[in-house]
């Protein structure tokens, strides 16, 4: 699901394993922006964060393979 821009503290569900992840950092190289992601469970802290792409179009922001679960109350 897109958004308006992807923000720091977001939660993102990976589509393929329906684990849900965190967003702890935003940066930009040349011109491409990325997401650090972290899984968001009790093993946050010793987990290793995922590097993704942020696909970007006129208004709306969105990370493949990801859908964004704060729309929806399931998470």
């Amino acid at each position: 699901m897109p958004v308006k821009s992807i923000q720091l503290g977001q939660v993102w569900r990976n589509d393929s394993n329906g684990q849900n992840y965190l967003v702890t950092k935003l940066y930009s190289e040349v011109f491409t922006q990325y997401a650090m992601l972290r899984e968001a469970n009790s093993n946050a802290a010793n987990a290793g964060t995922t590097r993704v792409k942020v696909q970007k179009s006129a208004d709306i922001a969105t990370l493949p393979g990801y859908t964004y679960t704060q729309d929806s109350q399931d998470f």
